[in-house]
């Protein structure tokens, strides 16, 4: 296996892919993540490759973008498969995949360096200013409304409700984003975190001085 070619191949399949996502959950999403998961694993000594790989396919499960998630593990177990990877760090990269979703915080902890990594690189960019700009774009793609005072925001939820039940765009700062800064995993990713947390914070109570005319 050439791991070289096994990313450069991955690069391309998931461009192809994610290039018209429009969610928030496109090309360029992964194209940070990957870029953040480098940078991670390089100051917290993890796989790289495992990491950079992982990084890429990452969304190709997520059942938001594609409707069913062992569907989608399969579909990438083929691939990775296909290029050479061997089994043991297939098995590697797909348990990071099915256990890195937020999910409403009801998914079960991650068990590896490389699995913290990719999940601290994936929770980074749903904070600062490009994960309020992918809120936004997430709550249109959804045909979920900018803001209603009168919907309440939700403090517990299964996975189902998490995923369909009613919200906006402001909510889910308070329903997730503003929860992520202290599930990071890694070192560097809680250091990155704390600015990027403050900026949402400092986004939220401008928009709701301004949603109050103050």
């Amino acid at each position: 296996m050439n791991k070289k070619d096994v990313l450069l191949q991955a690069e391309e399949y998931v461009r192809s892919l994610l290039k018209e996502e429009s969610s928030g959950h496109d090309w360029w999403h992964i194209h940070r993540v990957r870029g953040l998961a480098k940078k991670i694993a390089v100051h917290e000594g993890a796989d790289l490759f495992i990491c950079e790989i992982t990084a890429l396919l990452h969304d190709l499960a997520d059942e938001k973008l594609f409707g069913n998630e062992e569907e989608g593990l399969l579909s990438i177990d083929h691939w990775l498969n296909k290029y050479g990877v061997h089994e043991d760090e297939r098995k590697h990269i797909l348990s990071i995949i099915k256990t890195m979703s937020f999910k409403g915080g009801t998914n079960r902890p991650i068990e590896t360096l490389e699995g913290k990594v990719v999940q601290d690189a994936d929770r980074l960019d749903a904070i600062g200013a490009i994960g309020i700009g992918r809120t936004f774009a997430y709550a249109g793609a959804k045909g979920q409304l900018m803001y209603d005072p009168s919907i309440p925001v939700r403090d517990e939820m299964t996975k189902e409700e998490y995923r369909n039940g009613k919200s906006t765009a402001i909510n889910h700062f308070y329903e997730k984003l503003l929860k992520l800064k202290e599930l990071m995993n890694t070192d560097y990713g809680k250091k990155i975190a704390q600015e990027r947390h403050r900026f949402l914070g400092e986004f939220l109570e401008r928009f709701l001085d301004e949603w109050d005319m103050k």
